[in-house]
């Protein structure tokens, strides 16, 4: 519909999927499967997701307004792939699979070779994007920021993190992710493993935050600089990173 309205897409035919078996949720070895109809809200309502995974919960608040996430769906907003929206950056730190059909079968692309540039993916012209699965290991500590011009905007800096920590209350497992920073939501590997295995300390987070930082280039754009953008992207990664690492000590 954002396509249609701005006049970027001119399709001769426009089909009405809601009608489709598509709107499940299912836990399973320590995935959750979300079907493509499945709507925000129901991702902001469920106690199901709000128990194995959290972050989801988080992120989908974020999104636009009530009728917005009443509206909206998951699969709706993954493969529009906007580069700053909240879905695909927590879709891509929680390692998530697309699942696409055609009349030719189905195939399972991960979301990091899924997001191909702004508001295009891997998925072909004839394939329908029907479900996906993310990871939900049930110790992490999670947490979103973002910067937008107006609440419900799509976000200037959006940062996903997720952090756990062993007995020894080190980082067992991070993910650090962004959005709005390049053509699609990029993970910051390098950060990610430079605090795995160490004890976060402020201080080391804040040098893990400012090595993510260092390793962006966005863009300017008619909103805000580059270099705005990038300092942006380092005060919400310390930010999410220290949200995240609270509450993973909590567990």
């Amino acid at each position: 519909m954002p396509l249609l309205n701005y006049r970027l897409a001119a399709p001769r035919v426009v089909v009405d999927v809601n009608l489709l078996p598509l709107d499940g949720i299912r836990a399973s070895d320590g995935r959750l499967t979300l079907g493509a109809l499945v709507r925000h809200h129901q991702l902001e309502e469920s106690d199901e997701i709000a128990r194995r995974c959290p972050v989801l919960r988080e992120a989908v608040g974020l999104i636009g307004n009530v009728r917005v996430r009443s509206l909206g769906t998951i699969g709706g907003s993954l493969a529009h792939a906007d580069p700053a929206a909240e879905l695909p950056m927590v879709v891509l730190a929680l390692d998530g699979r697309f699942t696409l059909a055609s009349s030719g079968g189905t195939r399972v692309v991960a979301a990091r070779d899924f997001f191909t540039g702004p508001l295009t993916t891997a998925r072909r012209a004839d394939e329908l994007l029907t479900e996906g699965d993310v990871a939900a290991p049930p110790a992490w500590g999670w947490a979103v920021e973002e910067i937008s011009r107006r609440a419900g905007d799509f976000a200037i800096v959006a940062v996903a993190a997720l952090v756990s920590l062993d007995a020894r209350g080190r980082v067992a497992d991070v993910r650090l992710a962004f959005g709005g920073v390049a053509p699609t939501p990029v993970r910051a590997a390098a950060a990610e493993d430079a605090l795995a295995g160490q004890e976060p300390t402020a201080e080391r987070i804040a040098h893990v935050a400012a090595l993510a930082r260092d390793a962006l280039d966005p863009q300017s754009d008619a909103f805000v600089s580059s270099a705005y953008r990038r300092h942006l992207a380092g005060v919400l990664a310390r930010r999410a990173l220290e949200r995240a690492t609270t509450r993973a000590r909590s567990h």
